[in-house]
């Protein structure tokens, strides 16, 4: 299989061709840096992405709470996460950072705040 993904690591934003089969990379081309090459390589076999959603939050004037994972989450996985998320309410008070959901999914990634909200 042969894909296309343009490097987002620097602002030069690469077009680097990069063909395989699964997990297996067999060639890369189109990359100008070290960087490129392995965030290429990586995101063919195994894309990751940062989950930045809301969630509800009570006892406070707003009505959502800002959160985001705070590190990436295996593409697939994604749409479990939201699942997940959805049917979250928290209690204000809460703190920037504080941990919404652990280990969510079992990804060793934690949703956390990313906004302090005041109890009304």
């Amino acid at each position: 299989m042969k894909k296309e993904i343009i490097c987002t690591v620097c602002p030069r934003g690469c077009h680097i061709m990069v063909e395989g089969a699964g997990d297996t990379v067999s060639s890369v081309e189109g990359y100008a840096c070290k960087r490129g090459l392995e965030y290429a390589s990586a995101e063919f076999a195994h894309p990751v992405r940062i989950l930045t959603t809301t969630v509800k939050v009570t006892g406070a004037q707003e009505s959502l709470l800002p959160v985001r994972s705070n590190n990436p989450i295996p593409k697939e996985k994604l749409f479990e996460c939201m699942d997940v998320i959805r049917a979250i309410e928290v209690k204000a008070p809460v703190n920037c950072y504080d941990v919404i959901v652990a280990d969510i999914c079992g990804t060793g990634v934690n949703i956390v705040s990313t906004k302090t909200v005041e109890a009304e």
